[in-house]
Parts: C-alpha cells; structure tokens; sequence
C-alpha cells in the first residue's frame, strides 16, 4: 500500500526576497543582456552582474545566451569564461578561477534535493572550478565538486567527485585519463 505525503508539509527553502529577486533578475538579463550578440556588451553585462552582486573580474567573459540562476552567488577570475548556453544553476555558490574556460552547453548544478525525505528539500554545494581548468563542451558538474588548477575535464563528461589538480578525466561518471603536461 502506498504511503500518502502530506505536500502542505513542505516549505521553500528559499525565502520570498530571493525568489522576487531572482524574477527580477531573469527579466533584466533577458532583456538587457540575452539579445546583444555574443561579441558585444561584455562589460554591460559584467556591469549587469555586478549589480546583482556577482563578484567578476573585469577580465571574465560572459556570453548573452549563459543562464545565471543567481549572480549573488557566481564568482569569476580573470580571463574566466562562460560560454554559450551554459547553464549556471548557483543556488549555492559557483567560482570560476582565473584562465578557466567553462565550454557551451555546460551544466554546473550547484543543488539538488534529499531523496531520503518525503518532501524531498533542497540540498546545494558550492562548486569551485580551479585556475587554468577547461570544462569541455556539454559536461555536468554536480554539487560540492572541486576541478583541481589546471585540470581538463572531456566533452559530454559527468563530474560527482572532485577532480585533481593537472589531470585529464572523461566519461560519465568521470575517470582519470592522464596527467596533463603543458609543453610551451
């Protein structure tokens, strides 16, 4: 027989003043930023992000089609990248280290929920992406994951354990490839 959930049990963890600012949010990006072309406007919207409280270096690059869940909660260094249609869901901190490219169509899901409650509430963890670290095309990075400095994860990869510094990781889930040696 199947246990009932009482829904009215569950509450948002979060509060009211995120969520309006969050819609506000996603209609100033949307309306501001997600139609210049990808070329143009990085510092309006660097500036953009800064109001909502990100903390990014002037140097950082920010494609229009990135969605950003909350700016207040993104960090990024210099020369750091966001490209296009990566999907930044930061409801728990995500900072992006200086030279560090994250390539299109990535996911960075800093939450989830607890499955081993009826409700199942919001969990999140903050992902730190290392300096000189390259996140290939349309990979997933879990919560509470730390990309090591210099590291290299493949195309279409799966991250749920930290990845060591200077290292080459693939697949789903992620597995060390080899040692990546710069030969300048």
């Amino acid at each position: 027989m199947e246990k009932e959930i009482d829904l009215s049990t569950y509450k948002n963890s979060l509060s009211r003043k995120n969520q309006i600012l969050r819609f506000i949010w996603t209609l100033v990006w949307g309306v501001l930023a997600r139609p210049l072309p990808r070329s143009f406007g990085n510092g309006w919207k660097l500036f953009l992000l800064r109001l909502f409280g990100a903390k990014v270096d002037p140097k950082a690059v920010v494609y229009s089609s990135a969605r950003i869940y909350m700016p207040w909660n993104l960090e990024m260094g210099a020369y750091s990248c966001l490209a296009p249609e990566v999907d930044c869901y930061n409801a728990d901190k995500i900072k992006i280290g200086a030279h560090s490219t994250i390539s299109q169509k990535t996911y960075l899901c800093a939450a989830s929920h607890d499955i081993n409650k009826s409700n199942y509430p919001l969990i999140t963890g903050a992902i730190v992406i290392n300096d000189q670290a390259w996140i290939g095309a349309d990979v997933f990075i879990g919560m509470g994951v730390t990309i090591g400095q210099g590291a290299v994860v493949g195309a279409r990869t799966c991250v749920f354990k930290d990845v060591e510094p200077w290292t080459v990781v693939g697949g789903n889930p992620a597995k060390f490839i080899k040692i990546r040696v710069i030969n300048d």
